[in-house]
């Protein structure tokens, strides 16, 4: 992207009383057999951007996981448990589902409801008539365990740096080829301090959903984590580099000039003061992306892979605008 390409389009800029008011949409995806518990969660979670996602299979969440960056799933059942059971358990071996809170509520009274809600790893079950206040208690509690707990990064709700080196190494063992990405946005840090963290936050979600939308559309069993900041890695197959990098790239680069204010999007950087008060120039954002090929078993941990790709990162930030450098050589 050119420095002075002129993009004509509305100020984005929020205004400061709709900027108090914003919170991010809770989303969470419902599957209900024989039984409507939506009035009960919409009361639990009110004054709550809510949104029910709802989903009759593992296959249809699996979908909706890596659609919607999901808070909360509830398994709501009336009668037979079998096939909830079945799907709770299939949902825990998957990694990006294993990381969402997933609560079950059986109205009834099957004593066996305990064991086999513990069997399939349930992470809270609620059993008998809906006591509100005590299951808003305990709902709202498993949410604040599991952001705490959980290596999850809450801008993006991607898998965090302890997830991203367990799928690396599990790759490794594998003895499989792939490709790991390293994404860094460029000229973060300047437009974070000018904007403001409200502003640099939307960026992060931003690039988060670009990278998400991209690569599950392309390869549906890749991989997509956020080391922190504006760090991001993706795992795929190493014959869809080019066509996945390359349209992260176009993406972002059309859609990132609407983050600036119009005057700054028109000039094509921004200009900030330092501590010496002087003028600093700063483009406007762009990504570079460090890739690095593991074939027949070239690499023996996450480790060797990090320490190549930090190197490979700083190279590709040194050059201007977008842009992405495979590295196929082995460990050094």
């Amino acid at each position: 992207m050119n420095q002075g390409t002129i993009y004509k389009s509305p100020t984005w800029v929020i205004p400061p009383e709709e900027r108090r008011t914003a919170s991010a949409l809770f989303n969470c995806a419902l599957y209900q057999q024989k039984i409507d518990i939506v009035p009960k969660l919409q009361k639990t979670f009110n004054g709550e951007k809510l949104q029910f996602h709802y989903f009759s299979n593992t296959d249809e969440l699996v979908r909706l996981c890596k659609r919607y960056p999901l808070d909360l799933i509830v398994i709501a059942v009336d009668g037979d448990f079998s096939d909830a059971h079945m799907m709770i358990m299939e949902a825990k071996e998957q990694m990006f589902l294993s990381i969402v809170p997933l609560v079950v509520y059986y109205p009834g009274d099957d004593e066996n409801i305990y064991r086999r809600a513990l069997d399939c790893e349930a992470d809270e079950l609620f059993v008998g008539a809906w006591d509100q206040r005590g299951f808003e208690v305990r709902l709202k509690m498993l949410l604040k365990r599991s952001r705490r707990d959980l290596g999850v990064n809450p801008s993006s709700r991607l898998p965090g740096p302890s997830m991203i080196d367990k799928r690396v190494n599990k790759l490794i063992d594998s003895k499989k080829d792939f490709a790991v990405c390293y994404l860094d946005i460029d000229n973060f840090k300047a437009y974070n301090d000018y904007y403001g963290y409200f502003y640099g936050d939307k960026v992060i979600r931003l690039t988060a959903q670009i990278v998400r939308d991209i690569v599950f559309d392309l390869v549906p069993d890749g991989f997509i984590g956020h080391i922190g900041g504006d760090d991001f890695i993706f795992i795929i197959p190493y014959d869809k580099i080019d066509l996945i990098c390359s349209n992260i790239i176009k993406t972002f680069d059309r859609l990132i000039p609407y983050r600036y204010k119009e005057e700054d999007r028109v000039r094509g950087r921004i200009i900030t003061r330092n501590r010496f008060e002087q003028d600093e120039v700063y483009p406007m954002l762009t990504i570079s992306i460090a890739v690095l090929v593991c074939q027949n078993g070239a690499f023996s941990h996450s480790g060797e892979m990090s320490h190549m790709l930090a190197d490979l990162k700083k190279y590709t930030k040194k050059l201007a605008g977008s842009n992405y450098m495979i590295e196929r050589r082995k460990k050094y």
